[in-house]
């Protein structure tokens, strides 16, 4: 199995839950949901949601039933990208390609926007049909600890921190673990909460999560040096314009890749734990360490 094989598997659903969840509105008042669908219906790679359903099928779930836990996932991690964005965090014009939201609406209704999606995100998985409840209830609260204050967020927090400060390899890979792991660790965990798959399975899909994650934003620091603007959607540069340490900052571009490296293949041998046709995740694996954007 290819990932072009997966993403298109999967890419379909995912869109259309998306959609369903959060198509344009009109009206004097839906400036802040318009943004919100601005930004989501955008593109994207969607691997969170991709991760989400293919560990969901590894763990014997069946159907669309992890579908709007899928779509929820992606809401936020797009509201963490809007508020990233923004002049008082990251300060980037351009977003898969096109004007960021807050240079396409301005930066108070992009602040509402990132609001709308995470609200938007716990409602689409609370309505989650095709697993038990208490499975939902469980996956929520994985998500909602991942995604927040002693996860993500907190990540985030430490990225702005280590902007003033010199920063190790130490420092740099445990705010790599929060920002950018934790939330594919969410996606992970959580296509195994709903598929009913027992402890040890959630816990090997956190491990492989969290190798893949530090290998993900390895690769993104490398891009961030070596990529095109047109190619990655993005301005180019902005690590060293913001005064990042990163890993290639730190140890270069050949080491850096070959961590990346390191790592993915950690991931993949963690993928042997399990019992199933790992192949969908294994071909995942790979795009992600040899991606252009």
């Amino acid at each position: 199995m290819t990932a072009n094989d997966v993403f298109s598997a999967d890419l379909p659903l995912i869109e259309e839950r998306l959609k369903y969840f959060f198509s344009e509105n009109n009206g004097r008042f839906s400036s802040a949901g318009n943004a919100a669908a601005y930004s989501l219906l955008s593109g994207g790679k969607r691997i969170r949601p991709v991760l989400l359903l293919e560990f969901y099928k590894l763990c014997g779930g069946k159907g669309t039933g992890a579908a709007d836990f899928a779509a929820a996932i992606e809401m936020v991690h797009t509201y963490s990208l809007v508020h990233d964005d923004l002049p008082c965090m990251d300060n980037d014009d351009m977003r898969r390609g096109k004007p960021s939201c807050h240079k396409a609406f301005g930066e108070d209704i992009a602040l509402l926007a990132g609001d709308a999606l995470l609200t938007r995100a716990f409602e689409a998985a609370a309505l989650t049909e095709g697993a038990a409840s208490e499975a939902v209830l469980r996956a929520i609260a994985v998500l909602a600890e991942k995604a927040g204050i002693s996860g993500m967020i907190k990540g985030q927090v430490m990225d702005l921190m280590l902007e003033k400060s010199p920063a190790g390899g130490g420092e740099i890979k445990d705010m790599y673990l929060n920002k950018t792991s934790c939330l594919l660790e969410a996606a992970a965990m959580c296509g195994c909460i709903l598929a009913g798959a027992d402890s040890r399975c959630v816990s090997r899909a956190e491990r492989y999560a969290a190798m893949l994650g530090l290998a993900f934003q390895i690769i993104d620091d490398i891009l961030d040096c070596t990529s095109d603007e047109k190619i990655l959607g993005k301005p180019i540069g902005s690590d060293r314009k913001n005064g990042k340490t990163t890993y290639v900052s730190l140890y270069g571009l050949e080491k850096a890749r070959a961590e990346a490296e390191r790592l993915s293949l950690k991931a993949e041998k963690i993928l042997c734990e399990f019992e199933g046709d790992v192949s969908a995740l294994r071909a995942l694996t790979e795009y992600l360490l040899d991606r252009k954007y």
